[in-house]
């Protein structure tokens, strides 16, 4: 009788704990299908981050607390975008740790900690890491020191070892991958040390490099090199430094590259320098470029074209288009026809100075030299070195058409640095050539979550913060919108007028994005501060 008490706990424990069941292409491809689960790090291949859950609506919003916590076990900046599967929350922790944990509890898993070499220094980068990717049995990790890992799902094993890119050309990766049809692509970062951005392909079975893609030019016989005066592309930049999307039905990956090198001088690299501060748009399958829009030609203000894109369908001029939108570092949002590359709008979403307009191909209009370029004494600018918008990611909701934006409102007074940088630069200057910005504080920084027709960018609400926040958004079926303001308040607001709801908070800032899932029909919001990942739930 007694061992049969203890089969029955037993049995009880192990139907409590998560099941893993492989993520398949066809489960990415259709994952609005199933919102409990958070399975590409956009939330799907569009990065729309959109959650199809309805149980926190603005009617209880006010009832969420804390559900968990998970403690982090190193130091550094957490940034991480959890990936969620049936029950199995994946969170990576600074520099490229791995964490499997029970989505219901907050027990951890399995725990992955790479062998990165201890007096590697990326140039200009945080050691920090911003999620993972998952297909079929495997967990895949982009390292700080340029590997790609594939981990066992279940158990945290080492399946293949990868290396990207060699760190003692400048390179590191702080990026999650993106994992499309039995193949893992991932980009580099490192544009502040002089390395040549590209993207590249795996066979996610074996790690086989299958196809690599330059952003910038490697002779002069390569495109766009023309566009680089004297050869100039040997300075490098253009790094693909954050997570792209994609488009199934087209099979076309949409990535964002990063500003030329150096940065603040643009003397030694005349030319509109392709193909940096981009949206490039490639074949899945070859690598091959179908067509790029330049958002800032012959950049100096450090305005990377990093962004997530975001893929949604509408209606532009009564026409049914399928579009990407971008709200740029530049101070302008952008919408495009993702499959040609026509550009259809483009108008600010912050305060900019640089530039009269955009013309009708969306090239911006500049204003005078004088009034924008980087000099000695420094030549106030608007939006700052850090940008209208960073890496952190807005999102689009198909409910209500509109885009969320953390929008950023601050200056740098840009300080013009040396023509010509080394590559391979570790001295720790950032930009490489030396120069920067005095940037803007205190009352004078600001941000606003703004809500933008999503086709026109037309703002139709703002909610006003205080202190310059880094923190992406998040929006959900429910009609909410979370973000976090520069004091670690999280909160929630009415995703049709922006009416305050609900905030907490959580003694740290918030540099990440913002998740939502389901265990057992329980809904869950996820951010992290400071070095806690907090989970959150209704009653």
């Amino acid at each position: 009788m007694r061992i049969a008490r203890y089969a029955v706990l037993i049995l009880a424990l192990c139907s409590a704990l998560p099941s893993f069941a492989q993520v398949s292409y066809e489960r990415l491809k259709n994952s609005n299908a199933e919102p409990q689960n958070w399975l590409t790090y956009g939330g799907n291949y569009g990065s729309q981050r959109f959650s199809g859950l309805k149980e926190i609506t603005p009617k209880n919003v006010a009832s969420l607390r804390v559900a968990w916590a998970y403690q982090l076990r190193g130091g550094g900046v957490m940034e991480s975008s959890p990936i969620i599967v049936d029950g199995i929350l994946y969170v990576t922790e600074p520099p490229s740790n791995v964490t499997a944990i029970d989505a219901r509890t907050g027990k951890p898993l399995w725990r992955y900690v790479p062998q990165v070499p201890r007096d590697f220094v990326p140039v200009g980068l945080f050691p920090t890491n911003r999620g993972v990717a998952v297909l079929d049995d495997k967990v895949y990790l982009a390292t700080i020191d340029d590997h790609l890992i594939a981990l066992d799902a279940k158990s945290g094993v080492v399946r293949w070892n990868s290396l990207i890119a060699d760190k003692a050309e400048g390179y590191a990766i702080t990026q999650a991958p993106l994992a499309i049809n039995g193949k893992i692509v991932v980009g580099v970062g490192g544009g502040e040390a002089g390395a040549h951005g590209f993207l590249s392909c795996f066979d996610a079975k074996d790690g086989k490099l299958l196809w690599r893609t330059y952003t910038v030019p490697l002779k002069d016989s390569d495109p766009g090199a023309d566009t680089w005066a004297n050869g100039s592309w040997s300075n490098g930049g253009g790094t693909t430094w954050n997570t792209g999307s994609y488009d199934p039905e087209l099979n076309v990956v949409y990535w964002g590259t990063g500003n030329p090198a150096p940065d603040w001088n643009g003397e030694g690299r005349m030319g509109d320098n392709l193909f940096t501060c981009s949206l490039i748009a490639l074949d899945a399958d070859s690598g091959k470029m179908k067509w790029y829009f330049q958002f800032s030609p012959h950049e100096t203000h450090d305005w990377d074209s990093s962004e997530p894109p975001i893929l949604f369908d509408a209606t532009v001029g009564g026409k049914p288009r399928k579009l990407v939108a971008l709200a740029n570092r530049n101070a302008f949002y952008y919408v495009l026809d993702r499959v040609t590359g026509e550009f259809l709008t483009g108008v600010p979403f912050a305060k900019q100075t640089w530039a009269k307009g955009l013309d009708a191909k969306g090239r911006p209009i500049k204003e005078a030299p004088e009034k924008i370029e980087p000099s000695v004494e420094g030549t106030r600018v608007w939006p700052s070195l850090t940008g209208a918008i960073n890496w952190t990611s807005p999102c689009y909701s198909p409910l209500t058409g509109l885009f969320y934006v953390n929008a950023r409102e601050g200056y740098a007074d840009y300080i013009k640095g040396e023509p010509k940088m080394a590559p391979g630069n570790s001295v720790g200057v950032i930009g490489g050539g030396g120069g920067g910005g005095r940037m803007s504080s205190g009352d004078d920084t600001t941000t606003n979550i703004r809500a933008l027709e999503a086709t026109t960018g037309k703002m139709k609400w703002e909610h006003k913060m205080v202190g310059d926040s880094w923190t992406g958004t998040l929006v959900t079926a429910g009609g909410l919108v979370f973000s976090a303001d520069a004091a670690g308040n999280f909160f929630a607001l009415n995703a049709d007028t922006g009416e305050s709801l609900w905030h907490l908070l959580l003694g740290s800032s918030v540099r990440s994005n913002p998740v939502s899932y389901a265990v057992d029909g329980k809904q869950y919001i996820v951010d992290s501060a400071g070095n806690t990942l907090f989970v959150f739930s209704l009653p």
